[in-house]
């Protein structure tokens, strides 16, 4: 968790940030998809629960910044050096789900 987050080392919250993310299980997990990074976020909500709409993840469960529940990636390029922090090599698996074709175009 702290080479995670080792961009907010310096912030005073960054203690009590791995105190709580370590509190109990951490899931992570890999998406994939047209546009996954983007659709990720617009799931999770806001970072700052308050501004996040009904229906989104941060918006239903939330309610204070320091106890958002949830992390996303805000880009591709952090998506994929997180994915490298969590995850090596065999641990990741691609599959094609027998939707595809109904779902994205040619």
């Amino acid at each position: 968790l702290k080479q995670h987050y080792a961009d907010l080392a310096g912030k005073p919250f960054f203690p009590g940030l791995v105190k709580y993310m370590s509190s109990g299980p951490v899931v992570p997990m890999v998406w994939e998809g047209l546009g996954a990074v983007k659709t990720g976020r617009v799931l999770l909500g806001q970072t700052n629960p308050a501004d996040s709409a009904p229906g989104t993840l941060r918006g239903d469960l939330c309610i204070q910044v320091g106890r958002n529940i949830i992390h996303g990636s805000d880009a591709v390029e952090s998506a994929k050096k997180e994915i490298n922090l969590w995850f090596n090599e065999k641990e990741i698996v691609s599959w094609t789900s027998a939707s595809n074709c109904w779902v994205y175009e040619d």
